[in-house]
């Protein structure tokens, strides 16, 4: 092969490197902007659009990894793996708030097993804000469940000892995520001696109440 052919060659590979990473980089960078935008509408409770934007989110992965289909360091280059972390931890948020069943990486379709598991540690992070959103609002025994969910998936997590290469370091991600789970759990300890106080104080307020109102509807004696 001549210097000329070679230089072709080169070219137009490089060429078409680029022109893989120009469209997929823009895509993975739509795709995080949806799923942070999901979570925040989840927490807002906006369900349907949080919905769409997932939907965003995914549809912008799809046309990223369509771009480096025939391109494998562009692929795997850690954009759009970022972004495919970034919509399963807005999927897995969105099923930990409205308890329902956790949906699994093949059912996400465009989700790698590495960031799935990574954000699946990230939606910890958003299980505790869930979690003191409903202690504020009182509702101690959602926050329960939720606390309960969220350790279930540290327990999945905890279970993942590869080497970091193979897991997207996923090993600094789950320690972050028991650090969450110990502190989510001693809020909802505090919270729940808080509101068992405060049952206890209505219950002894009724029955002096109801004592009071004995007395004064009992008889007065002869005079």
């Amino acid at each position: 092969m001549s210097l000329d052919d070679l230089d072709r060659s080169l070219h137009e590979r490089f060429d078409a490197k680029t022109a893989a990473r120009e469209r997929a980089l823009p895509a993975a960078r739509r795709s995080i902007r949806s799923s942070a935008n999901a979570i925040r509408a989840i927490h807002r409770e906006e369900f349907h659009r949080a919905v769409e934007l997932m939907e965003e989110s995914a549809a912008a992965i799809r046309e990223g990894l369509a771009a480096a289909t025939e391109n494998l360091d562009v692929r795997f280059a850690g954009y759009l793996q970022d972004a495919q972390k970034e919509y399963a931890e807005a999927r897995l948020t969105y099923a930990v708030v409205r308890e329902e069943p956790l949906p699994r990486p093949e059912e996400l379709e465009v989700v790698d097993d590495a960031p799935y598991l990574n954000g699946m540690a990230e939606a910890v992070g958003e299980g505790r804000r869930h979690i003191l959103d409903l202690l504020r609002a009182g509702e101690v025994d959602r926050a329960e469940r939720t606390l309960a969910t969220l350790e279930d998936l540290y327990g999945l997590l905890a279970t993942m000892d590869y080497p970091d290469a193979i897991t997207l370091n996923l090993r600094r991600s789950t320690d972050i995520a028991r650090s969450l789970i110990e502190k989510t759990r001693g809020d909802l300890f505090i919270a729940f001696a808080q509101h068992s106080m405060h049952e206890a104080l209505q219950r002894h307020a009724q029955d002096v109440l109801g004592a009071g109102a004995d007395r004064d509807a009992s008889p007065s004696p002869p005079a």
